[in-house]
């Protein structure tokens, strides 16, 4: 879904709860988290292990509770609450659709990137499309713990710090998953290219 259709789907009131206050800057600022912090959230849930269409479920169920939750969260902790909350959001849904309740194929990846380049090749935009399906396939493989410090370290670039404060995890606790996350990970990848080499 994109991000401004989530925004329809997000409106003012559902931040308003108990106490009177500004609900046009609550709106507004929904807004603006939504616009700036969409595409890293569905990333980070796709990377999770949620097909694309489970991610924009995800997604818009991520900033339903940043949205209800808004009086709680001051402005420099959004990214790290909606990180935060979308960890959990995937384990949910990837449960779920492991007992077959909302079991769908993974679907195609060509929004997982930003836009193509209009006068792109198609052999280049096949070739990016294989090497998203190959890291989806190696990121599968890692334990949830490693996968998730790892996609938000060495993809969304978070700092250890920052994801420490994500996972509510001792720092070094994350370094040393990182470092675990990031050597399975090459393994995987040696093994793979192995294969690919051997095909040819």
């Amino acid at each position: 879904m994109p991000a401004p259709a989530l925004l329809r789907v997000v409106p003012p009131a559902v931040a308003v709860r108990d106490a009177p206050r500004d609900v046009a800057s609550d709106h507004a600022r929904v807004r603006r988290v939504v616009r700036e912090q969409y595409a890293p959230v569905w990333r980070l849930l796709r990377r999770m292990g949620l097909p694309a269409d489970l991610a924009e479920d995800g997604a818009q169920q991520v900033f339903v509770v940043f949205a209800r939750r808004l009086q709680e969260i001051v402005p420099a902790a959004e990214r790290s609450f909606l990180f935060a909350t979308a960890i959990r959001v995937a384990a949910d849904l990837r449960k779920q659709a492991s007992r077959g309740s909302r079991g769908r194929e993974v679907a195609d990846e060509a929004e997982l990137s930003a836009a193509e380049a209009p006068l792109a090749s198609l052999d280049t935009a096949l070739d990016e499309r294989r090497a998203r399906r190959l890291l989806d396939d190696l990121l599968a493989g890692l334990p949830d713990e490693l996968r998730e410090v790892l996609v938000m370290c060495d993809i969304e670039e978070l700092t250890m710090a920052s994801v420490a404060e994500v996972l509510k995890l001792p720092a070094g606790t994350v370094a040393s998953r990182l470092r675990r996350a990031r050597q399975v990970f090459g393994e995987r990848a040696g093994a793979l290219r192995a294969r690919l080499e051997g095909e040819r």
